[in-house]
């Protein structure tokens, strides 16, 4: 990919001579969603796709940008001596831009500009974090071209403050912490109430993560994922007058039902009974594979996406056929929608002898119930952000 990337660099900006490449993953959660804004845990880890930049500095305040993804949008120039607004024309260019504004914002400013040439290998608007990924690599460039004093983990800050403050997405920070701070054959278990994390190997034996993209597209900050966390900030607001608490992320399941009639709404109640089950089987889950339990690992993640269709309502009939389909082919450990959902993709856990029939079974199910086909990614766990 070095090579492609820098070639295409200099046909776009006419001289490669000088130009840098890096790269930063995209991510896949096994477990633990949509509980990163309510205080909970979260298990994702980074993949080994992502998205790959190259990258040349200039003498002047201008910043040039160019996706091989997006080919049809040209190149797309920001003067960092006006000041950065997200704007519609700026296209896909407002998550680089919104993380140079973060890191203004946090007094480090650019003294000059930079050309970007940028190439993804993650599916557009599958759940795989391609924002988040964007935003981790171009906070990784700027740490390297001028010597930013940040860690990794200031990354997945400045990204996840970025998309809320730049881009209006009220994401929580799975995502950005999972790239930044990806680890090869190993999953991140955060605690995303106080930001302390471990790192567990992920030992499938005789089986793999696949990953299913449903084709189908979403936007975050236009799906109903602001909705959900509102509703869960309400159900809280409600157990508060209860119980002292700062998020569903601390009670048990016990606890929950004890105080869950003050919620007084029942879609608020099972949006904050979602929030705070995911939790705890997100906690269970980690066990499990420490254990080398992969079974019950798999039985969390199949009750992870009946929460999610059922009590959280963010499936649609596109995550709910992959999933139905999956679990009819013989070596599924365990499979669930990952990512805020509305479309994106499914995560399976598939005995290495079963892969061919699942990606055939599932493809041609799909393909007929559906309407057009879903793609497939045996994917493998990798490490964060690096220059290449």
């Amino acid at each position: 990919m070095k090579d492609i990337i820098t070639k295409e660099f200099g046909k776009v900006y006419g001289d490669a001579n000088g130009v840098k490449t890096y790269f930063a993953p995209g991510r896949v959660n096994l477990i633990g969603e949509h509980t990163d804004y309510n205080g909970g845990h979260v298990f994702p880890c980074a993949l080994t796709i992502g998205t790959y930049a190259a990258v040349k500095e200039r003498k002047d305040m201008k910043v040039r940008f160019y996706s091989m993804n997006f080919e049809s949008n040209g190149i797309i120039e920001a003067d960092l001596t006006n000041k950065l607004e997200p704007k519609k024309e700026q296209a896909w260019t407002n998550y680089p831009l919104g993380v140079i504004w973060a890191f203004a914002e946090r007094g480090m400013k650019l003294t000059h500009g930079f050309d970007m040439l940028i190439n993804g290998n993650i599916p557009n608007s599958s759940g795989l974090s391609s924002s988040a990924s964007l935003e981790v690599l171009t906070g990784f460039v700027l740490k390297e071209m001028f010597g930013f004093n940040v860690t990794n983990q200031d990354l997945a800050l400045i990204g996840q403050f970025s998309e809320n403050n730049f881009n209006g997405v009220n994401c929580g920070i799975m995502d950005q912490f999972a790239i930044a701070m990806g680890k090869k054959d190993h999953a991140i278990f955060l605690d995303t109430n106080t930001l302390k994390y471990e790192y567990a190997p992920v030992k499938l034996e005789g089986a793999k993560v696949v990953v299913t993209c449903s084709n189908k597209k979403r936007g975050l900050g236009d799906s109903k994922y602001n909705e959900r966390r509102s509703e869960c900030e309400a159900a809280l607001a409600k157990i508060q007058t209860v119980k002292n608490i700062k998020s569903l992320g601390e009670l048990t399941e016990e606890e929950f039902e004890e105080v869950k009639s003050v919620i007084g709404d029942p879609v608020k109640e099972r949006r904050a009974k979602h929030a705070v089950y995911e939790n705890r089987r997100t906690i269970k889950a980690v066990e499990a594979l420490k254990a080398n339990d992969i079974e019950l690992f798999g039985k969390l993640m199949i009750d992870s996406d009946t929460s999610l269709r059922e009590d959280y309502e963010v499936t649609g009939v596109e995550l709910d056929t992959l999933v139905a389909e999956a679990l009819k082919v013989p070596g599924v450990i365990g499979s669930r929608m990952t990512g805020a959902g509305f479309g994106g993709c499914t995560v399976s856990i598939v005995k290495d002898e079963a892969i061919d029939n699942f990606i055939e079974k599932v493809g041609a199910n799909y393909l007929a119930k559906i309407g057009y086909a879903a793609d497939f990614y045996v994917v493998s766990i990798g490490d964060g952000p690096k220059e290449i």
